[in-house]
């Protein structure tokens, strides 16, 4: 058995969990409303406010299967209840973000300014001229944002300058020695 697809997700109070015909898992909650096509393969039963996935066979492919679909629920309904946040920092002289309305620009060294508008469900936050945060309900859509406004300027090892996720560590490269 898989360790994590054996384990039951517990549907929390307020949160409208359905499950159609093909597979579908449609979920509602005070965050939200997401839907996602799980494979076919696999079958899923709901129970007394509790959801349980369990495979057909064996085979590798669905033992992999197994697991994945239960963590793919399990993030649905944790984002419609609770959502998810990517928290990011911005480093360098002049390097900063200004929100105007629902549109972030950020001026990273370019000879332009960057701008990124806000989703339908991701909300792009900046407390801060070098503080941004991305949250939404869809967890795999606030990691691919944040990854993206990231992409604008990594962070680069001599001089530390550039976008990096809060909880990243940059590592230093010492540069040039010098003469002695």
């Amino acid at each position: 058995m898989s360790r994590i697809g054996k384990q039951p997700v517990v549907i929390p109070a307020g949160t409208k969990l359905e499950l159609d015909g093909d597979n579908t898992v449609r979920v509602k909650g005070p965050k939200g409303e997401l839907s996602q096509r799980m494979h076919p393969d696999m079958l899923i039963e709901i129970n007394d406010g509790v959801l349980t996935v369990k495979r057909q066979s064996e085979l590798k492919a669905h033992k992999a299967l197994h697991g994945l679909t239960r963590s793919l629920i399990n993030n649905m309904v944790t984002g419609v209840t609770t959502g998810f946040a990517k928290e990011l920092e911005i480093n360098g002289v002049g390097y900063r973000a200004a929100k105007a309305g629902k549109v972030v620009t950020f001026n990273l060294g370019f000879s332009h300014p960057i701008t990124v508008s806000d989703e339908p469900g991701i909300v792009i936050e900046v407390p801060s001229p070098n503080k941004i945060i991305v949250t939404g309900a869809d967890k795999q859509r606030v990691g691919q944002i944040a990854a993206e406004i990231r992409g604008f300027r990594p962070p680069e090892p001599y001089l530390g300058k550039g976008v990096k996720y809060s909880t990243e560590r940059i590592r230093r490269k010492s540069g040039k020695a010098g003469k002695k």
